[in-house]
């Protein structure tokens, strides 16, 4: 199950729900039921083979072969994309930060919000 739901997310290039997991696996497991697959989904970020963005509780597949970093997920506001970026000083520097006021952080979920390069350029400017 975990391979099939991971399948869904690769597929996808935006952020997708478990309820849009479950629609997609319908058609090859009529009977399967929402725990199924947030089992799936559990594991699988617990793996770190996927992201969930907090913001929108839906899932992103990792796009690194490796999977022990903290990913900075780039959210595009207009056509929900979503890119992944790694950047181990910043997330050191995070938990650093934190960690002068007795905090220590155990996972760093790091979501910007803005426009694609794309949904960008479409934006009228004015001079």
């Amino acid at each position: 199950m975990q391979a099939d739901v991971l399948a869904v997310l690769v597929a996808k290039d935006c952020a997708v729900s478990a309820y849009d997991v479950i629609e997609q696996l319908r058609p090859s497991y009529p009977r399967i039921a929402p725990m199924t697959v947030y089992r799936a989904l559990a594991a699988l970020t617990e793996q770190r083979q996927v992201h969930r963005l907090e913001s929108q509780n839906a899932f992103v597949a990792c796009n690194y072969d490796r999977h022990d970093h903290a990913a900075i997920l780039s959210v595009c506001t207009d056509c929900g994309t979503v890119d992944e970026s790694d950047a181990p000083a910043i997330v050191a520097d995070l938990s650093n930060l934190v960690k002068q006021n007795g905090f220590s952080a155990t996972r760093h979920v790091i979501e910007i919000h803005g426009l694609c390069a794309s949904c960008d350029a479409n934006v009228p400017r004015y001079e």
